[in-house]
């Protein structure tokens, strides 16, 4: 069952400061592609995602990319934009389409800083970013296609609640910074050992167990930090008892 439409970061704020803000933030439908934040620019709103997947990527000077985070309705895309005035050098959008709630980000900003209560759970999703950002880095540069495949499709899962994911192989590969043909041999592989089933555009997790067994160790590391922030909320994983 895919998760309640509700963001983690925000319910993990004291009441008060909560229904503060949700005053001033519209819901927001937000289809396959919509952009969140684009490279070296000041964004114009603050998203606090209620579903669906969105994918921070780096681009090169010849088109090519490949992703270095993954959010979902843990946190809020544009958070790395609070910690300072560097200008942040990633593109974020929507992979998997859903909803959420948005304000104007210089707004949000003035809040951001005046009121400790939504100040401190923002700094701490930063940081979740920033760790998640080396981690999959790293991970993109050391670990086999498969490994990171696999952890790729649980992280989706785990912020989505669902088992059934569309994406289609153009995409999965500009994720993994692969080819097309590589990440189809790949999941052509999780699919004969019985880990997922993959069809015109769609992936649906069959064997979490073992998919979770196929993914590199980035995942444990990651997913730990991820199970803070929703306890955090009073709320737990996608196969993790509330």
């Amino acid at each position: 069952m895919p998760y309640r439409l509700s963001n983690v970061l925000l319910d993990s704020m004291p009441e008060v400061e909560r229904k503060k803000l949700l005053r001033h933030l519209k819901p927001m439908t937000l289809s396959v592609k919509t952009s969140l934040y684009e490279p070296d620019e000041q964004p114009k709103y603050i998203h606090f995602l209620t579903s669906g997947i969105a994918s921070i990527v780096v681009t090169m000077e010849d088109g090519s990319t490949t992703e270095v985070g993954t959010v979902g309705r843990e946190g809020a895309p544009q958070g790395t934009h609070l910690l300072g005035p560097v200008p942040v050098a990633t593109r974020c959008f929507m992979q998997v389409a859903g909803t959420g709630l948005r304000m104007d980000y210089r707004a949000f900003e003035q809040m951001f800083q005046e009121d400790e209560a939504i100040r401190r759970p923002l700094l701490a999703y930063a940081q979740y970013q920033t760790v998640l950002l080396g981690l999959v880095a790293g991970c993109n540069r050391l670990h086999p296609v498969e490994a990171r495949l696999a952890r790729w499709l649980v992280m989706v899962q785990d912020r989505t609640g669902d088992t059934v994911l569309k994406l289609t192989q153009e995409f999965l590969g500009q994720m993994m910074g692969s080819q097309r043909t590589t990440v189809s041999a790949v999941a052509g592989e999780l699919q004969q050992r019985g880990l997922i089933e993959y069809v015109r555009g769609q992936v649906r997790v069959v064997n979490r167990t073992g998919l979770e067994k196929a993914a590199c160790e980035c995942y444990s590391s990651t997913r730990k930090i991820l199970s803070a922030l929703y306890a955090s909320a009073g709320q737990a994983l996608f196969d993790e008892k509330a």
